[in-house]
């Protein structure tokens, strides 16, 4: 995507997906359009969100590992490498020796936001009120 001329970009990061979506919310209501929130990840994949989703009642601890998406690549040869054993490796996974652990400075969850010179001070007001480092 490239921006036009009088538009910018701003990056805010949040501690929980909540934080996010409510200054997603309170950012369209104030005429925002064009945004969106990403799980910012150490490793570069997602978690199956349909299998492993604290919401629908299905986390488990594992999930990041067993139930993950993208996880299969190909090395140099064509042959099938999988993560998993890697992830499974990770701290966040058994909790042991996990003090202060955290994902991208605590800072987990990206939203992007579009807008116009003029609406920018007003978007980053938005986002700090909501918890997000701009």
């Amino acid at each position: 995507m490239q921006l036009k001329k009088e538009e910018r970009s701003i990056m805010a990061y949040f501690a929980d997906s909540n934080s996010a979506q409510r200054a997603q919310k309170e950012l369209k209501e104030a005429g925002i359009s064009e945004m969106q929130i990403d799980r910012v990840s150490r490793y570069g994949t997602n978690t199956d969100a349909e299998i492993n989703n604290a919401i629908t009642g299905r986390p488990t601890q594992t999930g990041l590992t067993i139930f993950s998406d993208k996880m299969l690549k190909l090395d140099e040869k064509g042959d099938e490498v999988d993560r998993r054993v890697l992830l499974g490796s990770d701290p966040s996974v058994s909790g042991m020796a996990a003090e202060d652990y955290g994902v991208a400075g605590d800072k987990s969850f990206l939203l992007t936001v579009v807008t116009s010179d003029e609406k920018e001070d007003a978007v980053r007001k938005i986002v700090k009120q909501n918890g997000g480092l701009v």
